[in-house]
């Protein structure tokens, strides 16, 4: 789910979500609202909407019964989908509203409003920040900034990492011939951020993706296999999980992932 919908501090090239002027329509992404939805209104909202999605399974002879019941009470909430979470003013009483109902919360930030992050009421289960180039200039190119001095703002993030109890994460969306390169570099902000995994993975050729970059920039599962080695020699993590479907790696200093279980 997203409380951003609308609005980011970046307009990436892989990003699938609709952008401003893809559809011959704009708008402004920073132009934020003079009042946002309530944490409560948002937290019940999204309850409800799950319940319209699964609206007529429960008839449908190929249905997974056990499935359904289970999707019937949602459990786990990612803050991602699109837009950028920080921008929403009460972030932390969101994750507080997910967690009073029982919720793990996994924020997905891309780092570019720190002190959004470093004001946080109260912490998510796990938080993800996004990075999208080894330097400055590839940063730049493929995630096209709206805010200035990004490049240094999501800097300040990665050594705001650790100041965190919950388990964090540096996830890396790696595109053919524009950031799938100089793991070395990326080596350097892993060292920075000192985060409990790093997840490499592929930019996947889907929505509307697809009117700013080919298939062909669409990695395999080995290439990013390969990076992901690449990066576990340069930083000391290992690789202690993979998914060949999604074409992701997990790397880390633990034997193998921290499962939560509301």
């Amino acid at each position: 789910m997203s409380p951003t919908a609308f609005y980011c501090t970046m307009r990436c090239l892989f990003c699938w979500r609709v952008q401003s002027g893809d559809l011959g329509i704009k708008w402004e992404e920073l132009k934020l609202p003079m009042s946002w939805d309530s944490p409560e209104e948002i937290v019940e909202g999204c309850i409800r909407a799950q319940l319209q999605i699964l609206s007529g399974y429960k008839g449908n002879p190929k249905t997974n019964m056990e499935k359904y019941k289970e999707a019937l009470k949602p459990r786990h909430v990612a803050i991602s989908l699109v837009g950028e979470p920080t921008l929403y003013e009460p972030l932390g009483e969101l994750i507080h509203e997910f967690h009073k109902r029982g919720f793990t919360t996994f924020l997905v930030s891309n780092g570019t409003l720190p002190e959004a992050l470093s004001k946080l009421s109260e912490e998510p289960t796990q938080l993800y920040i996004s990075i999208y180039g080894p330097d400055k200039r590839t940063f730049e190119n493929i995630s096209r900034p709206q805010v200035p001095k990004a490049w240094e703002k999501i800097n300040e993030t990665l050594e705001l990492l650790s100041s965190f109890k919950c388990p964090t994460v540096l996830r890396i969306t790696l595109v053919r011939k524009l950031n799938l390169k100089k793991p070395e570099l990326y080596a350097k902000l892993v060292e920075k951020a000192a985060p409990t995994y790093v997840e490499p993975k592929a930019y996947m050729h889907v929505g509307f993706s697809r009117l700013r970059l080919k298939y062909e920039n669409m990695p395999t599962h080995r290439e990013i296999g390969e990076f992901a080695q690449k990066l576990a020699e340069e930083t000391g993590y290992k690789i202690i999980d993979e998914s060949k479907t999604s074409r992701v790696f997990l790397l880390s200093h633990l034997e193998k992932p921290i499962k939560f279980n509301p």
